[in-house]
Order: C-alpha cells, then sequence, then structure tokens
C-alpha cells in the first residue's frame, strides 16, 4: 500500500526539492562561468580575411599560423582563429570585414592588399597586421614603412624585379619582345609590370602588355601573348595565381618561357624564378603578430618587414618540356 501525506506536507516536500534543484543549478551555472572567464581570459582571438583561395595566399596563410605558434600562439590551447576568404568578391569583403569586427578580436590579419585596405576600412583600433602586401604605403595602409603611424603593420611581397627580368632575358637573350600580363584592377600588379616593363625596354627589348579582368579572360589573355613574344613575365598578380595551371598548358603549348613573381606560381605553371616564399613570409608575419599579441609591439612604431630570403625556383618538368636545361637556368648576379 502506498504512503498518505497531506497537501499541506505535500507542497512543503516540493519547494524543498525544487529548492534543491536550483541550488546545485546555481552552482554548476556558477562554475562553468569560472571555467569560461579562465579560458577567455588565456584565449586570444585573431579574424583573418584572405583575398582569395591560391596556392601563394594558402601558404602565407598556413606560415602566419606557423609563427604564431612559434611565438607562443597555437590553434586550439590559447588561440582562437576566424578565417574569412572572399573569393575575390569586394561585397564578400566588406560584409565579411563587418563580422570579423563585431567579434571585438585581439588582432586582424588581411591577406592580400584589398582584404587589408577592407579591414582598415571597417576599423582604426584593432591592431591589423597583413602580408602579401606589394607596397604598403602606395596602398593607404601605413604613413611609411620605418614607421607605420597608425594600426596597421606587417610584410610586403615586393620581388626583386630587376633580378626577375634578368632572369628571363638569361634564359632567351636573343628575345625581340617579351609580353607581360596582368590583372590591371590589381593595384600591386600594375606597380610590378610598370617596374618589369621599365627594366625591359632599358635592356633594350620591346615589350607587350596584355591584362585580365577575371580568371576567365586569362587563357585567352595568355594564348594571344604567347604567339607574339619571346618570353613571358607574370608578376605577382591574384588573378593570374588562380589560374596558374592554365597559364602553364598554354606556354607548355606554344613552348614560351614564363617567369613568375611568386614560387608558388612557378610550381603550377611558370618555368622559374627569383621569389619569395609565401609560407616563410607569412611565418614572418605571425611572428610579427605574436610580440603585438603578446603587448611588446604596437603596429604604429613596428616597422614593415620584407622577405627574410629570396631563392632560385626552376620548375623541371616545364623546362624539359621546352626543351631547356633545368641545369642552365642560374640566377644571375
Amino acid at each position: 500500500m502506498g504512503d498518505f501525506f497531506t497537501i499541506k506536507e505535500r507542497k512543503r516536500m516540493k519547494k524543498t526539492v525544487l529548492a534543491g534543484i536550483g541550488l546545485v543549478s546555481l552552482l554548476m551555472l556558477g562554475a562553468c562561468g569560472s571555467n569560461d572567464s579562465a579560458s577567455d581570459d588565456n584565449m586570444k582571438h585573431v579574424g583573418v580575411l584572405q583575398l582569395v583561395q591560391h596556392a601563394s595566399l594558402d601558404s602565407a596563410y598556413d606560415g602566419f599560423k606557423e609563427g604564431l605558434a612559434e611565438g607562443g600562439y597555437k590553434e586550439g590551447d590559447n588561440l582562437k582563429i576566424d578565417y574569412q576568404n572572399a573569393q575575390n568578391n569586394q561585397d564578400n569583403l566588406k560584409s565579411m570585414s563587418d563580422k570579423l569586427i563585431k567579434e571585438k578580436p585581439d588582432l586582424l590579419l588581411g591577406i592580400a592588399t584589398p582584404a587589408a585596405q577592407s579591414l582598415l576600412n571597417a576599423t582604426t583600433d584593432i591592431p591589423i597586421a597583413v602580408t602579401a602586401v606589394t607596397d604598403l604605403k602606395e596602398a593607404k595602409l601605413v604613413k611609411s614603412a620605418k614607421k607605420p603611424g597608425g594600426n596597421v603593420t606587417g610584410t610586403t611581397d615586393m620581388v626583386p624585379i630587376d633580378k626577375q627580368i634578368d632572369l628571363l632575358l638569361s634564359i632567351v637573350p636573343d628575345a625581340k619582345t617579351i609580353g607581360i600580363m596582368y590583372n590591371a584592377g590589381e593595384a600591386n600588379s600594375k606597380i610590378q609590370a610598370d617596374l618589369a616593363e621599365k627594366a625591359l625596354k632599358k635592356a633594350g627589348v620591346a615589350v607587350k602588355v596584355k591584362t585580365a579582368n577575371t580568371t576567365n579572360d586569362v587563357q585567352q589573355v595568355t594564348e594571344s601573348l604567347a604567339n607574339e613574344t619571346d618570353g613571358i613575365y607574370v608578376p605577382t598578380d591574384n588573378t593570374f595565381a588562380s589560374a596558374a595551371s592554365v597559364v602553364g598548358e598554354v606556354v607548355k603549348e606554344k613552348k614560351i618561357p614564363l617567369v613568375a613573381g611568386s614560387t608558388d606560381q612557378v610550381k603550377d605553371g611558370g618555368l622559374a624564378t627569383v621569389g619569395i616564399d609565401y609560407e616563410a613570409l607569412g611565418k614572418q608575419t605571425g611572428k610579427m603578430a605574436a610580440k603585438i599579441l603578446d603587448g611588446d609591439a604596437e603596429p604604429a612604431t613596428m616597422p614593415v618587414e620584407s622577405a627574410d630570403n629570396l631563392e632560385l625556383v626552376v620548375n623541371k618538368d616545364m623546362a624539359t618540356a621546352l626543351g631547356i636545361d633545368p641545369d642552365s637556368i642560374k640566377e644571375t648576379k
């Protein structure tokens, strides 16, 4: 048989049980709250905005994380990264910048000039590190390379244009005409293309310049230029880097040597370059960012850095396909 309780006793028991549940809940919430606070105190938050996906920029991002790890910030331990890729869409750049800033990160990373500019347009308070940007001053990201003066600093991917042109001319010493192709909408690419044209004219070589607005135009532009020139130069251009394999197939078929601005572009379809390892450049940037997160440096007084090392890279498969001895390609003095 069951037990019998008065209505008054039942109400008293119900209140006691509910009070006990409430006390346990409060204790659990308090414990969780204190754990979250401890975690938040130790966790740094970095927002990343990358212009577009291709080998060079992807390598820069990978290197950035390596540099942060060497500086004491490892993702998942004491570092949270919110990564956004705009896929070369201006609307995405703005909306993603706004999203990253709303999360109030400790630091932002802009990969490539348009991404860096978009972040700066969204905030002048949060520290911003940038990489894969050719000229930070020209892009109005800093007042000067030595004294940035604002909330932006980072690394430049300005390549040794003269050395790259000398390398191309050493591969095709009898060249009468050299082609240059890039996206005129990319300010960094235009700076490099103009320097390359100047170097070629100084060497007494005729120049043909063609531009592509999107990756859809790359094949046609490459084919056209390959039919009219003895060699081709491509700067560190995001549009052509995104279609590097397409460029590679064309120049291989046309038997035209191509010197590219970055080592990744060479691996994906060029012949050779004296250029930047973007993973190493990103790593440099990551180490700079770690100092900012530590509180040991501020962007305003942290000088912009150039690549620590340049390297000669030769695509041996491409050289063989063009009938060129890979060992004959040497860095010029």
